[in-house]
């Protein structure tokens, strides 16, 4: 492609409303623009991107026998409305009206869409397993947009989805997606890790998140430093401390707290540790008030809780609520003389704490030397906090860490969650009907080209792994003015496009000092720069990612492209 021809409209300046590098380089070097908020174009050298993502998403769903379709973007409120989710999935939904007053959604996932296809065409166990996906533009009205690609209101998205009859062949299939995921993100030369992930509006069960490591990453993993080990913070399990303390229980005591309502005024004031204290916290799930308590100095996971309520939602309890059930206000809440009818339930950490110091359900009141065993009814003991860097990995190797990741890819087994729903069934051997088992797996191929960036970057511009590149090279005619210059470029530009290159050929009528800085900035693998030196017959070869220059002599020129294309494609 000559440049003189193409839309690649660089910039000098950083746009001040970027904030992540990734979205700052894209718009930069000409690949994004942004049309309204959360929502962007893909010029030219992004397009050119997407589908080199997308061919080799295509190659690892060939293998594993995944068969390409495409669904609607606009999607009935009915087949929401038999899932269940059109009530419970939230603002992010965007939701819509025909003028004959019948609502719809445009995609923000395609389950029931898919379910309902494959309810009406597949009766028997025969026609199982099978893999549909497609690659589409989604819709999900973020709150927030930010970051450019990373969290945006309309996305490009591979999704699939898996029909079963039975565990086994779901396992296999997960296990399948689960390997091309690797590929894929491997292929992209992406540096991630699967981790452990929840579930969240998706349903279903057994899920791991694609995290690409980066600084930017609205996600934090938790990760052992001595195994492969690895989950999403919310899910990360913490192991049950075995051990009490050795404390003879001391006599319970009211002591009066004028005002003081977090743990780290209690802790001051009672001059102990957060962790010698009780945090008490009524919560809401699904409209059922719960009670639950977690050592001061850890958090509650509400993603642990709801999973253990097995709940829709989990929220907060207001201060009417908290008022209205214990009879006093957050901040004084505690385990102690509670009504019998509000369950309480407690992290395990809390079981072995000994003399505590927790709310008095009275305001400006709290009370030392709390024994659970001794002073509270009856507890459920679980994990319901989040681990902490330095807590023991839950695989009982090495010690956690935590690091940033933006989240790429996923792989859900949903089970009968859709199906049973939505009445998807087929016959089983016997002539029986069976709700189909299901999986789903997601690729965010936009969010991919932005994570890609973020880990191949430097203070100049862009470096693309040689698999993913808009082009593999980038020919500059440094002065199309100049005849040697210009009719060695024009055949270099027709022998390297002959031999199978993508070449992007710079013959503006720009600066030298310009076509530099942009060629810099776009990032393609291998430059090859005509200059002075053109009538000699030699040019300069570049290696974007290593920086390192060589002059090489024009008839010697296609082998030496060869053994670098080669080199970068082993390192990727």
């Amino acid at each position: 492609m000559r440049q003189s021809r193409t839309l690649i409209p660089t910039l000098r300046e950083v746009p001040a409303d970027a904030e992540a590098k990734s979205h700052q380089l894209l718009l930069r070097a000409g690949f994004i623009r942004q049309n309204t908020s959360g929502v962007y174009s893909y010029m030219p050298l992004a397009n050119k991107v997407i589908q080199k993502i997308q061919a080799i998403v295509r190659e690892e769903m060939e293998k594993i026998n995944a068969v390409e379709m495409l669904m609607p973007a606009l999607q009935q409120a009915e087949t929401w409305q038999e899932s269940g989710r059109w009530y419970t999935y939230g603002p992010e939904l965007m939701r819509l009206k025909d003028r004959h007053g019948r609502e719809f959604a445009l995609g923000a996932t395609h389950e029931e869409v898919i379910t309902s296809i494959v309810r009406d065409e597949v009766k028997s166990y025969k026609r199982l397993p099978l893999t549909l996906y497609q690659i589409q533009s989604k819709f999900r009205d973020e709150k927030r947009p930010r970051f450019g690609l990373l969290r945006g209101r309309e996305f490009i998205m591979k999704d699939a989805y898996s029909f079963h009859s039975s565990a086994e062949s779901l396992d296999e299939t997960y296990n399948d997606m689960y390997q091309a995921y690797t590929n894929v993100f491997t292929r992209c030369d992406l540096n991630f890790r699967p981790v452990i992930a929840d579930s969240g509006a998706m349903g279903g069960k057994d899920t791991h998140e694609f995290m690409a490591l980066s600084d930017v990453g609205e996600d934090t993993i938790a990760y052992s430093d001595q195994s492969s080990y690895a989950a999403n913070i919310e899910m990360a399990e913490v192991a049950e401390v075995a051990e009490a303390k050795h404390e003879e229980m001391k006599e319970l005591q009211e002591v009066h707290t004028p005002g003081v309502k977090t743990i780290e005024e209690l802790a001051a004031f009672l001059n102990v540790s957060p962790a010698d204290c009780i945090k008490s916290m009524l919560l809401k799930a699904d409209g059922r008030f719960v009670l639950i308590l977690t050592r001061g100095d850890h958090e509650v996971n509400d993603v642990k809780v709801k999973n253990l309520l097995n709940a829709e939602t989990v929220e907060f309890a207001s201060a009417e609520e908290v008022a209205e059930l214990i009879g006093t206000e957050p901040g004084f809440v505690g385990p102690v003389g509670l009504h019998p009818e509000i369950e309480v339930y407690a992290d395990f950490a809390v079981k072995v704490m000994a003399n505590a110091a927790a709310g008095a359900n009275k305001a400006d009141y709290h009370y030392q030397n709390v024994n659970i065993s001794r002073d509270a009814g009856e507890v459920t003991f679980a994990d319901l906090r989040f681990i902490q860097e330095g807590d023991p990995s839950p695989d009982g190797k090495g010690t956690i860490h935590f690091a940033k990741g933006i989240e790429v890819g996923q792989v859900f087994k949903l089970g009968t969650r859709y199906s049973e729903a939505m009445n998807a069934t087929y016959l089983d051997e016997n002539g029986r009907a069976q709700p189909m088992l299901m999986g789903c797996y997601g690729i965010g191929i936009s969010r991919t080209l932005s994570a890609i960036v973020e880990q191949h970057h430097d203070d100049k511009g862009l470096i693309w792994p040689l698999n993913v590149s808009p082009y593999d090279l980038h020919i500059l005619a440094l002065n199309m003015k100049n005849d040697a210059q210009a009719q060695l470029a024009e055949k270099l530009y027709e022998d390297f496009k002959a031999k199978g290159y993508d070449v992007l050929f710079d013959d503006r009528a720009e600066r030298a000092g310009v076509k530099f800085a942009d060629s810099d900035l776009i990032g393609l693998p291998v430059r090859i720069t005509v200059g002075k030196r053109a009538d000699e017959g030699v040019v300069e070869v570049k290696i974007r990612k290593t920086g390192e220059s060589f002059e090489v002599a024009v008839d010697e020129l296609s082998d030496f492209i060869e053994k670098q294309m080669k080199s970068l494609s082993s390192q990727a």
